[in-house]
């Protein structure tokens, strides 16, 4: 039986880079592409960064029961929401995946998938430096969105409480200080999960 590998941190804590330096570490792990609502980043693609959806959408695969969790954010650009939907991306017979996750959705995929299948991974990074990283990363943008920057970034410090995070089982912390040296940690982890 496989294992789902909850990759979550702070945003600008660096998932979107070890998520792919694990993936070339252990291109076994299989991939799952969320939903989300919002609009597209430059260089995002429909598909592989996420299945980008309207709201209906959603509301539709709710209706079939299909919806393994949602998160709706009141951002400045209005709300955007992300899901989990089990629409056969995910069977755990045919391997281990690898997913890009909030604490709140681990929390759901673990109810829904059993604790047993489902690992918490949680990055960290000191908080000046995961300011700058998102400010460089807003910069480089066609659009900045920096009031959605500065919304993110003290949600962040809430949603990641070390009070939830307890509450969730998570006693392990990955430190993103170097990435290519957190990613070996982290494959190391799996390795062991099994």
């Amino acid at each position: 039986m496989g294992k789902i590998y909850c990759l979550m941190g702070k945003s600008a804590s660096g998932k979107d880079t070890l998520y792919g330096m694990i993936r070339a570490l252990r291109p076994e792990l299989l991939e799952y592409v969320m939903y989300a609502t919002r609009p597209m980043r430059t260089g995002e693609t429909d598909g592989v960064t996420y299945h980008f959806v309207t709201p209906e959408y959603l509301s539709e695969v709710e209706k079939k029961g299909l919806l393994i969790e949602s998160r709706t954010y009141n951002t400045a650009h209005g709300p955007w929401t992300y899901a989990t939907v089990d629409d056969g991306q995910v069977d755990l017979l045919k391997g281990s995946y690898l997913m890009p996750s909030t604490l709140e959705s681990f929390i759901k995929l673990r109810d829904y998938y059993g604790e047993e299948n489902v690992i918490p991974l949680y990055v960290e990074v000191d908080d000046g430096e995961r300011l700058q990283r998102a400010l460089n990363r807003e910069r480089s943008q066609k659009e900045p969105k920096y009031k959605e920057l500065c919304r993110r970034f003290l949600a962040d410090s809430e949603d990641f409480s070390d009070e939830k995070l307890a509450e969730a089982g998570i006693k392990t912390r990955y430190q993103n200080l170097d990435a290519a040296e957190c990613a070996a940690v982290i494959t190391e982890s799996i390795d062991r999960a099994g």
